[in-house]
Order: structure tokens, then sequence, then C-alpha cells
């Protein structure tokens, strides 16, 4: 074989070596970047349901597909480019645009517990019988998609922190690596859990005795654990929002909130032993939510009035 093309495969090997390496650095950083992204992950996993609760079981999984569709466009379209683009020219605008996202958040957590506990509704729900069926539809993915991309900017913004030292292409990669498979895992899970009551009432219908047991038991559950999600996910957007408020104003100098609510979930854990890591947490969890509430009941207040103001003119 001539000595040329010997030495050109050589060369070929040893690029082909460095690819498949570079690939499994690249799988490596994709997997932690995404662990780290997992209490938003689960954060978003609550949420979602309690925007398809009130369909037809015939519209749930069309809903869920349209909601999943938006999250992707908003990963991959919207905020993959633009956290590339700031994190080369603009880092520093990060920070204070994550913090208008949380404050969105704690606003529509805020919402959602007042409407709970009495206060006047904004926007309606298939009990109230819109008019347009459709256009009530489009309005809640549009809710939805919009919640989604306060949430995945999050997302985004730890998997990017995670691999700063990485070169732009391999952020880039890791990102649209880390999105597509969060969007997959948390919209794969909402459409399993919104038609397990479908599943139930399946496996009650079946001869044997033990599938009918399943059955009656995931038709006795589901409303329980839906009605638990709708709750878990309003709490999340305040700890979620809270927290972001939290983290933000900590980076850009403002150290008391943050170092007060670290110290409280230090004591917490250092009280409490073998529990202290949950107990820590959910310390700090509540600590959040409080500052969302108290933060996105402002906002809702100030929406209400100017609402009220539009309505009397």
């Amino acid at each position: 074989m001539p000595t040329g093309l010997v030495a050109l495969l050589d060369d070929i090997s040893v690029i082909a070596r460095a690819a498949a390496s570079s690939l499994d650095d690249v799988s490596a950083a994709a997997a932690k970047a995404g662990s780290k992204a997992a209490g938003v992950v689960i954060d978003d996993a609550a949420v979602t349901p309690s925007y398809v609760t009130d369909f037809t079981p015939d519209r749930e999984l069309p809903v869920i597909m349209r909601i999943a569709k938006g999250s992707l466009f908003n990963k991959l379209i919207i905020l993959l480019p633009a956290a590339l683009a700031l994190s080369a020219l603009l880092p520093s605008a990060i920070t204070p645009l994550l913090m208008a996202g949380g404050l969105f958040l704690c606003f529509e957590g805020a919402e959602k517990l007042l409407e709970k506990l009495g206060a006047e509704k904004i926007g309606e729900t298939l009990e109230d019988a819109p008019a347009d069926v459709t256009a009530f539809e489009n309005a809640r993915v549009s809710g939805a998609v919009r919640t989604d991309l306060i949430l995945s900017a999050e997302i985004m913004a730890i998997t990017l922190s995670s691999v700063a030292t990485e070169s732009l292409l391999n952020q880039g990669i890791i990102l649209a690596l880390v999105g597509i498979a969060i969007t997959v895992a948390v919209y794969g899970a909402v459409g399993l859990i919104v038609k397990m009551d479908d599943i139930g009432l399946h496996l009650s219908e079946k001869s044997s005795a033990l599938a009918r047991k399943i059955g009656h038991f995931l038709l006795r559950a589901m409303p329980v654990l839906l009605a638990l999600l709708a709750t878990v996910g309003t709490a999340a957007m305040l700890w979620v929002g809270g927290g972001i408020i939290l983290h933000g104003l900590d980076e850009l100098g403002v150290h008391g909130p943050a170092g007060l609510a670290h110290d409280m979930q230090h004591a917490v854990e250092v009280a409490t032993g073998p529990l202290g890591g949950i107990l820590g947490w959910l310390t700090y969890a509540v600590l959040s939510a409080l500052v969302g509430l108290v933060l996105g009941a402002i906002v809702a207040g100030v929406v209400h009035l100017i609402a009220k103001a539009r309505g009397k003119h």
C-alpha cells in the first residue's frame, strides 16, 4: 500500500478517535448539566398538567402535543440562540432577564392561589362554558407555552452555567440535547399522567381480577393525583420564581435576602440530623415560595388595578 495512503488512513483514524472522544465528552457534559436542572424539570412536570385538566379526554393528548411543540420551539429556536448570543456577547444580561422571568412565575403562581381563595378570576375555564372552545384551547396552550418559556429559560441557563468552559459549538450541542431530552421526558410523563384514568378504565374491564383491581385503584387515585399536581404546580411557580429572584439578587450583589434564606436552611440542616438534607431543602423552598407569593401578589394587584381601570373607560 502506498505510504501516502497509509498516512492518510492513519490521520483519518486519529480524527475519528478524537471525534468519538469529543462526542463522549459532550454526552457526559449534557448528562451532568441535565441532572443539575432536575429540580426545574420536576417543577415543569408538576405545572403542566394543570393546563389540561379542564379538557375533554379526546383533547388532552392533542393539547399536550401542542404544548410540547411550543416547548421545543422555546428551547431550540428562541432560547438556544439567545443563550449562546448572551454568553458570547452580553453575559451580564442573563441574570436580569432570568429575574424578570422569575417575577412572571411569581405572578402566575400568586394569581392562581388568589383565585383558589376566592379572588376574581382572569380568563375562563371550561366550567364557565366559554363561547368559543377553540379560542379557549388556543389561549390555554398559549398560557402554558409562556410559562414553559420561563421554566425552559431557567433550565437552559442552568445548563449553560454548567458548560461555560466548553466551546461555543459544544455549548450549542449540549443545550440542544438537554432541551430535547427534557421536553420528551416532561411531556411524555404529563401525557401518561393525564391519560392514567383511561388506562384504569381499560384495566377495570379486563377479565383478570388483578387487572380490575389495579384499574379501580387508578380510577380512584387519578382525581386525587391531578388535584395534588395542580397544587404542587402552583407552589412550584412560587418557589421557582422566588428562588430565581433570590439567586438573581445575590448575583447582582444584594446578598442579604439569599444569605438569610441559606442561613435558615443551614440551621435546619444542623438541627435535624439525618433528615437535614430534605428538611433544609424544604426550608429554602418554603422561604423562596413566600418571597414569590409576596412579589407575585404585588404584581397581581397591579395587573388587576390596570384591568379595572381599562374596564372603566
